[in-house]
Order: C-alpha cells, then structure tokens, then sequence
C-alpha cells in the first residue's frame, strides 16, 4: 500500500526520493506483514546506473536514524517474534579470495565463520543511531601510533576506511612508499605488505595488506602504484573515524539493537 507520504535521502554518495509503502516482505523463508518502507521513484545516476549492481539499500542501523522512524528488517522481525533477538551479523566476503561465502545472519552469529575465543562485545557509543565503538589503539607494522581516545563508526555500507587528517597521515608514515594527495587520498605500493591494526575491546584486528592497496593508479600497472584504502575524512567529532569493508572484511561483525551492543571476532 502506499502511504503518499514522500521520503528523500541522501547519501554519502547519491541520493533517492519516492514514497513510504506498506507490503509484505519474506527474508529467508521469514514472512514479514506490513513492512514499512520507501520506494525511490527519482534516482541520482549513482543508483539508476547500468552499472549499479544492486536494487536498493537495507538500512541496518538502529531505527532511531530512521528519519521517518520506521522499523529496520531485523526490529520488525524482532517485534513479529520471527527471530529471538533484533541482532544482524556479517561475514563479508573478499573478491581477491574467491570464495563467495559472504553472509547475513538475522537474530544470532554464525560460529561456524569465526574464531569463539576472539569474540568481544563492545557497548555501543552513538547515541543517534549508528554502531559506533571505541578505538583503543592502531598500529602500523606492530608499532602503536598513540592514538588514543578514538572512536570508529562499523558500517558496512562504506566501501573505506576514514579517519581525520592528522591520523590518516600517522597511518601512512608507516607504510613504506606512502605518498599523500592533496584531495586526502593517499597512494602506496600496490605489493606493499604493511600491517594496519585496529584494537577493539582489547583484541587486535589486522587488515589484510590487498583491502589497504585498495586499487591500482594504472589499472594496466598492478605492481606500481595503488589508491590507499584509507583516506582522510572529517566524519564527525576530531577523533571520529568511518571503518567500511576495508576494515570489516577482516573481522565477523554483529550488532545487538536490544542490548545496544557491537561484537567483533577474528574470522576462521
């Protein structure tokens, strides 16, 4: 049913505009009645490419984000007593690997895709609706950069990892070869092996050195120069980070919108 009630939103990169609508929704066998939603009627080229791979955007956050308010997937399944807790998990798979075992579990974790002994929970510090987590050290190469007092939003639909430009820079003195832009982006060797480590509730996360060389300069050149998956971004506050899928293909990531909680884990 639709409502008539127009929605508009923008992204970091794009934006849409439509209705808000009532339908029925089925999420792996799980039958939803009555879910409410926006259908995009106006889309910037971003989502009406040919290109675009996708048909829309699962909003996974806390509702509270919601400028309409409305009920993401996972609460409405909640609510509906379909799954036992409003709790979203992800393996994100990486393309470079060829595995294919991406994933999204609704209302648990899939322990069959990370290491038990690894899981930490973490209470969420955002009060707007984000899973947001403190930071509690990074490291290049096993040397602790000293940033302190640091916090990371965990969203997976940022394909980067930013951070302010001071700390971006303190990443990238780190790395042998790193050049900086003036645009914030910032170049490394695209066989460099660097080790970028984030700390979250006291376990250390490494990133794999192929999401830091993110893409090569010259796409016919894949042994010289690669866009660094780290930039530098003001996001929020002076010690506010955005940690994407470069940082999130490395960890099994869930979110707990009951207990207001964020669990991360080394992957298996």
């Amino acid at each position: 049913m639709d409502t008539q009630k127009p929605f508009n939103v923008t992204y970091g990169t794009g934006s849409v505009e439509g209705n808000i609508v009532k339908d029925n929704i089925a999420v792996a066998g799980l039958q939803l009645s009555n879910h409410i939603f926006g259908v995009a009627k106006r889309e910037t080229v971003d989502f009406s490419s040919n290109q675009t791979t996708f048909d829309g955007i699962m909003g996974l956050a806390q509702s509270s984000l919601s400028e309409q308010r409305t009920l993401t997937p996972v609460e409405s399944l909640a609510k509906a007593g379909l799954i036992q807790e409003a709790i979203t998990s992800f393996k994100i798979s990486r393309l470079a690997d060829q595995k294919n075992d991406g994933e999204v579990t609704f209302g648990g974790l899939d322990a069959s895709k990370f290491d038990q002994k690894t899981l930490v929970t973490i209470n969420n510090v955002n009060a707007d609706g984000f899973w947001e987590a403190p930071v509690d050290a990074v490291s290049v190469n096993n040397v602790d950069l000293g940033l302190s007092g640091r916090t990371a939003i965990l969203d997976t639909g940022t394909t980067l990892l930013l951070a302010p430009q001071q700390d971006a820079e303190a990443i990238h003195k780190g790395i042998p070869g790193a050049v900086a832009n003036n645009d914030g982006t910032f170049t490394i060797p695209c066989t460099s092996n660097a080790s970028v480590a984030l700390t979250f509730g006291g376990q250390s996360f490494a990133i794999d050195s192929r999401d830091i060389a993110f893409a090569p300069v010259d796409p016919n050149n894949p042994t010289g120069d690669c866009v660094s998956g780290i930039m530098a971004a003001q996001i929020g506050g002076p010690t506010e980070w955005l940690a994407g899928d470069v940082f999130l293909k490395n960890a099994y990531f869930s979110t707990n919108v009951g207990k207001n909680t964020i669990q991360l884990a080394k992957l298996i």
